[in-house]
């Protein structure tokens, strides 16, 4: 596509031309994913066709899931910052190391944004958006910046001076940003994958083999994502006699904890263990398992706040302690103050688990409430709003 000197598309019949920067997670690399999806459809509806280069890492997860969705990929150098309580640790030998690679990444960025000539460049997080985000403001070209978490990420708070906008995830962000940028905000929300919001609860029993489940009890899912959480499994399975008393129960810990856990599950009554289903993994089943669900007990993430809340769901939510800038306990208790979640921080045992859960359990009501304001909290069309951001930024 032709740019004119003052940066806007002239040509609205060619094709959009779009930089993605981001990754190392699933945080960072799925919302982008979604975006482009959505744009892509977007552009489809008006006759209009979207040309993608994805900047990346080699070892994050964008080097898999970019290819996977036929996303030309391109790799840069960048470095990682090693967060430390203590200021004089952060001058740590690795940390300088790492960030003699920036400018080196910053030239190859340039390079490629030059080359492609992108009418925008989103970046969402991770710290390759660092020297891609930087050579978008050397090259002139808009940028945007997509923060998933309540606090702004150590990357976009990096880049938060070059951003054409910024978009967040939730209100209780913009009163967080400097004051200097905070008129480049807007919230849009966290893109959620679409395919998790059509889930159909009898898939979930079909494919499961859940027919010894009683479905006048609620269903708790248990996950700790992909690779099981020892901390949520280990406080699960010690209330597991309790709570198969009140609820059936999805458990999905992670490929090398299915046989411990299995053998500890053995101590219950068969009519109890019918109602009890452990998983390594769940895959293209989760929407039918979250459609399934009553109450969930998981991580904190930034993805899975965006789609709990999509959908609605109660949630005790169980942080990991070291997610960088502790910003799992941020976003859940950003949940929990609106009575959106359960937030358990600190040490988290059988009993405080137990006393989360029971009211849920037991109670309709409190569990509907809930479940009400966690979808008031929800932002089912991020995608759709972050898209428009992109063509707003674009055309100037």
């Amino acid at each position: 596509m032709h740019i004119d000197p003052h940066g806007t598309p002239s040509d609205t019949g060619r094709a959009f031309r779009l930089i993605v920067t981001g990754g190392g997670t699933g945080g960072h690399t799925y919302p982008a994913l979604t975006t482009v999806r959505t744009l892509r459809d977007r552009l489809g509806a008006e006759g209009r066709t979207l040309d993608v280069l994805w900047i990346g890492t080699s070892d994050g997860l964008e080097a898999r899931i970019a290819p996977e969705a036929n996303i030309p990929f391109v790799t840069v150098a960048t470095g990682k910052i090693r967060r430390s309580a203590n200021p004089l640790r952060m001058a740590s030998p690795a940390n300088v190391r790492d960030m003699a690679r920036v400018p080196l990444g910053v030239m190859q960025a340039r390079r490629a944004i030059a080359g492609f000539g992108p009418d925008v460049v989103l970046a969402t997080g991770g710290y390759v958006a660092v020297p891609a985000g930087l050579a978008a403001r050397m090259c002139h070209r808009p940028l945007v910046l997509h923060e998933q978490t309540v606090r702004l990420g150590l990357a976009n708070r990096r880049l938060a001076g070059s951003a054409t906008r910024i978009a967040v995830s939730s209100d209780s962000t913009l009163p967080l940003l400097p004051a200097g940028v905070r008129s480049a905000a807007v919230v849009t929300g966290n893109p959620v994958r679409p395919e998790l919001l059509t889930g159909q609860a009898d898939k979930a029993v079909g494919t499961l083999g859940l027919h010894g489940f009683a479905r006048h009890l609620p269903t708790l899912y248990v996950t700790g994502g992909a690779q099981g959480a020892a901390q949520i499994n280990e406080v699960v399975t010690g209330a597991l006699p309790w709570l198969m008393e009140h609820a059936n129960v999805v458990h999905q810990c992670g490929p090398n904890h299915v046989e411990g856990l299995r053998q500890r599950a053995t101590v219950l009554p068969r009519q109890l263990a019918e109602r009890y289903h452990l998983t390594g993994f769940v895959g293209p089943e989760l929407p039918d398992v979250l459609a399934l669900a009553d109450i969930v007990v998981s991580r904190s993430g930034a993805g899975t706040l965006a789609e709990l809340t999509a959908l609605g769901k109660p949630a005790v939510f169980i942080p990991l302690a070291t997610s960088a800038g502790n910003e799992q306990a941020h976003n859940a208790e950003h949940l929990a103050r609106s009575g959106a979640a359960t937030a358990l921080l600190g040490e988290v045992t059988v009993d405080t688990l137990r006393e989360a859960l029971d009211p849920l359990l037991t109670d309709p009501t409190r569990r509907s409430a809930m479940a009400e304001r966690a979808r008031a909290q929800g932002r089912p069309d991020a995608a759709d709003k972050l898209v428009e951001v992109l063509l707003s930024a674009a055309s100037g």
